[in-house]
């Protein structure tokens, strides 16, 4: 991830705002919040500000996937192309969910909130839609996850690691 926050900060640092930056990778999966926290740290943009650029990111792409991300999967399950991409995406999600399944709500949440490789707010919200949990139970544990995750990565990111890397 740090490779991936690298090359966001120095390939469009020259072009955007510092503040736009971090918007973005928050958006993306993979990198999401604590990517965006991470590259804030990184770029220097204070504590205050990011946390609820990087929160918004976050969250943006959520209530997309929650409504729509199973309808997608079936389409694109019909093209020979994408069929495999899918089902891999899928089982890999699905391979993640047994504490979900179990907890649901407060699974979510730790799942969302604790900044572990494989884990956030995409993959959560993939999980919660394939599962079928209920749309205000899973849309709102994902968001306290991200509160959470925005608390530990902001320790770290502006605590401990931060206070290593500078």
């Amino acid at each position: 991830m740090d490779s991936l926050v690298q090359w966001f900060t120095t390939n469009l640092a020259p072009y955007i705002s510092e503040t736009a930056i971090i918007f973005i990778i928050s958006l993306f999966p993979i990198l999401e919040l604590r990517g965006g926290l991470l590259a804030a740290s990184l770029l220097n943009v204070d504590a205050v500000t990011a946390i609820p650029i990087c929160i918004i990111g976050n969250i943006l792409p959520i209530p997309f996937i929650l409504l729509f991300i199973k309808q997608i999967f079936k389409w694109l399950k019909k093209t020979k192309t994408f069929r495999p991409l899918i089902e891999k995406l899928e089982k890999r999600a699905m391979g993640k969910s047994d504490q979900i399944k179990r907890y649901e709500f407060w699974g979510l949440l730790i799942f969302v909130g604790i900044p572990l490789p494989g884990t956030g707010a995409w993959t959560g919200a993939l999980i919660a839609s394939l599962l079928e949990i209920d749309l205000k139970k899973s849309s709102l544990a994902i968001f306290l996850g991200i509160l959470l995750a925005a608390l530990i990565m902001t320790i770290f990111s502006y605590g401990i690691i931060g206070n290593i890397i500078r």
